[in-house]
């Protein structure tokens, strides 16, 4: 399993990084120079990238090696992918070399048989790099390669530059990878590398769209201690926050900056039901709530603009919603840049390196108290169960003012809602698949009948805002915010409907 760190940085801080201090200091003697020549290969339906595999022939010092890569995961720029790697004659790849070194169990080993797939094979796209590479030994022993690549991805005339670092551990801890990056850091802007040159091509090649990536479903061993538990859970997370960061970045894309925005929600869930026996430190926290806020305030006007105002075509007349549409979405463009200039800060690339660190290298442990330790190693299973129990009792206290309490105190009961769901959802694994999903059904029927309530709320404070200072504004925003407290009216009357949401919830058991 190749296990690297990668990062971005502009061609111009090339020469900032190469006199960077930290490399003069562990590099094991002077820089490698190479000129590397890859040729990425797929099918004509592209066969291989449908099935997260690439395969390139690279030739590199007179000499063709080949290598296929497939699986593994990538969050926060920490790429873990199984590799094989061979020499092969000339720019063709020889994949019967291949298979004699693939494990039996891998998926990858069947596509590469499938006949359909051999005889398809050709150039879908190339890489020139010039790589400089330096071997590091950090002072606990970690040997890390850092290279620096710069150079071009190509296809059918067109091209988009390379310039990034990559550092693969070689031995050692992971924790060590993001200690050099966050040293590098300090002298160096240095961005989250999510794709790989492979994801890059196919973009150039096949024009590919990001796509914006749900959480995957979690699967939880019961011989887990709470520790690893929380470690598992975190990095599940992490990995759907990762996943969609480039969809962000591009500055249009809705739903990776739905997706994103749940995956930071659930994180911090994470953290907050493990905060008994761990804390995050005060300055990741605070970093978290200001990438949260940043996303949030994008995901708001979306759901302005698309969920609560186009609904409203044929209720409310066209020249009082045209414009207030119009301003709302031009208020959803702003804020969709302003999301893209956070993930391009270093302060996201810091908040992503460090928090990756402190999980990898268990950094809640510095200055807890013995029982707290004890508590960690404990079976996950048991403390799955509790936390479930504590999630349940919290939303029953807060459910009792589901019928007469203020919005913030039903916006409070959704939020539990949510943090009963996410819990049910981290701990899925350990319980029988159907008592989770009859848990969990009438937990999203809950948040659904408060979550609409919310966005109506929601929507009068945007719709206010869009009013302040632009007179021509003023009519229809109050028409609109009228008709649209009318619509919560009538929800917030159909009692009914909220208490079946209710009852539902209080009949559903427990899956532990």
């Amino acid at each position: 399993m190749e296990v690297e760190l990668k990062l971005l940085l502009d061609a111009r801080h090339a020469a900032r990084l190469r006199e960077h201090p930290l490399l003069a200091r562990q590099a094991s003697g002077a820089p490698l120079q190479l000129t590397m020549h890859d040729l990425y290969v797929d099918t004509v339906d592209l066969q291989l990238c449908r099935h997260q595999a690439g395969l390139r022939v690279r030739h590199v010092d007179g000499a063709w090696v080949q290598t296929l890569k497939a699986g593994g995961s990538v969050r926060g720029g920490l790429h873990s992918r199984h590799e094989w790697e061979s020499a092969v004659a000339g720019p063709q790849p020889e994949l019967d070399g291949l298979d004699a070194m693939i494990g039996a169990r891998q998926p990858v080993r069947a596509l590469l048989r499938r006949k359909a797939i051999r005889n398809q094979l050709h150039t879908v796209f190339s890489t020139r790099i010039e790589r400089t590479a330096w071997q590091l030994a950090t002072p606990q022993g970690d040997l890390v390669e850092c290279v620096l690549d710069q150079g071009v991805i190509e296809s059918g005339g067109q091209s988009v530059p390379v310039s990034e670092i990559e550092l693969e551990l070689k031995a050692g801890q992971p924790a060590a990878l993001f200690e050099i990056a966050l040293a590098l850091l300090r002298d160096v802007p240095l961005h989250i590398g999510q794709a790989s040159k492979a994801e890059r091509g196919y973009r150039l090649a096949a024009g590919l769209a990001i796509e914006a990536v749900k959480a995957r479903p979690l699967s939880l061993n019961g011989k887990l201690s709470v520790q690893q538990g929380f470690q598992a859970i975190a990095a599940n997370c992490l990995e759907q926050i990762s996943a969609n960061q480039d969809g962000v970045a591009g500055g249009e894309d809705m739903e990776s900056l739905h997706q994103m925005r749940v995956g930071l929600r659930r994180l911090r869930s994470a953290l907050s039901l493990f905060k008994p026996l761990l804390a995050l430190p005060d300055e990741l926290r605070a970093d978290l709530d200001w990438l949260a806020g940043t996303l949030g305030a994008a995901r708001d006007w979306d759901v302005l603009s698309h969920d609560t105002l186009a609904p409203c075509e044929g209720e409310v007349a066209a020249d009082l919603l045209a414009p207030l549409a119009e301003a709302a979405q031009e208020e959803a463009r702003t804020a969709h840049a302003q999301a893209a200039e956070a993930l391009a800060d270093t302060r996201y690339t810091q908040l992503m390196l460090t928090l990756q660190r402190w999980l990898l290298a268990c950094g809640w442990r510095e200055g807890i108290t013995p029982r707290q330790r004890r508590a960690l190693e404990q079976p996950l299973p048991r403390f799955a169960k509790q936390a479930l129990r504590r999630r349940q009792r919290r939303l029953r206290q807060r459910g009792k003012l589901l019928s007469k309490g203020t919005p913030d105190e039903r916006h409070a009961i959704r939020i539990a809602a949510k943090k009963a769901r996410y819990a049910a959802e981290f701990f899925a694994s350990l319980f029988s698949a159907g008592k989770v999903r009859a848990y969990v059904k009438p937990l999203l029927g809950l948040q659904d009948v408060l979550g609409g309530l919310n966005d109506l709320q929601v929507a009068d404070g945007l719709l206010h805002k869009l009013a302040h200072g632009q007179p021509a504004l003023q009519e229809p925003s109050s028409f609109v915010r009228g008709y649209l407290a009318a619509r919560a009216h009538e929800r917030l009357g159909d009692a009914h409907g909220m208490q079946r949401a209710w009852r539902r919830f209080k009949a559903a058991r427990l899956p532990g």
